[in-house]
């Protein structure tokens, strides 16, 4: 079995949990045979939004299929 990881960051209005549940939503739309998710950073972006962005810097590991 071999795995690869990519980092997502995923983005909220609301929360950092929020945003964490962004980056999941993502990785299980777009990737296939994703087996765990890392949270590595959080920040908040308040320079060019209104209001605040919260982000979560997240590192996605999914399994590659055979060949790849």
């Amino acid at each position: 079995m071999v795995f690869k990881k990519v980092t997502l960051i995923g983005r909220s209005e609301e929360s950092f949990d929020e945003a964490v549940e962004d980056a999941i939503d993502r990785a299980e739309e777009t990737l296939d045979n994703v087996h765990w998710i890392e949270v590595e950073e959080l920040g908040v972006e308040v320079a060019s939004v209104e209001g605040r962005e919260y982000q979560a810097e997240v590192t996605v590991a999914f399994q590659l299929r055979d060949g790849e």
